[in-house]
């Protein structure tokens, strides 16, 4: 049996109910060798239910999906918050710390200056020292070259005069 009409032929031919039934098993067997997999096929209800249960588990997978989205949101921003406080007490502990370190700075900065002056002003007073006794060993020098001179000019005038 090859076709409809063949099937149709050999039932409206059959003697007994018997052979319709064996006519009619045959043709099932035939049609479950032709097409192996037509157990596995589903009607279009069976498909159209299966695609509402997928699109409703799809819309719950996404519900869950949005509270699951909303309590990480919330997480990270108490999270981000708890660093903002942190980041801002490191940030007052380190300029506190800065300025301790700036007003040390200033401090020894002024003790040093003040050495420096006291220092420079040892020096500039060692150096008048200095110079002070070197222009009054100059001006002794000059002294002491200058009176025997200006007796010699004297002299040397008088001898002059005596000599017109």
């Amino acid at each position: 049996m090859g076709s409809v009409v063949e099937l149709y032929e050999a039932l409206a031919s059959a003697p007994d109910e018997r052979t319709r039934a064996r006519v009619i098993a045959a043709a099932f067997e035939r049609l479950e060798e032709r097409y192996p997999h037509l157990p596995d096929l589903v009607t279009n209800q069976q498909l159209r239910e299966t695609e509402l249960r997928l699109q409703k588990e799809i819309e719950q997978v996404r519900a869950d999906l949005s509270v699951r989205i909303e309590q990480l949101r919330g997480e990270l921003k108490a999270d981000i918050e708890q660093l903002r406080g942190e980041v801002k007490t490191d940030i007052e502990q380190l300029r506190g710390e800065v300025k301790t370190q700036i007003e040390q700075l200033r401090g020894e900065v002024k003790t040093q200056i003040e050495q420096l002056r006291g220092e420079v002003k040892t020096q500039i007073e060692q150096l008048r020292g200095e110079v002070t006794t070197a222009i009054e060993r100059s001006r002794n020098t000059l002294l002491m070259w200058l009176i025997p001179l200006m007796f010699a000019q004297v002299g040397a005038m008088a001898a002059l005069v005596k000599l017109l």
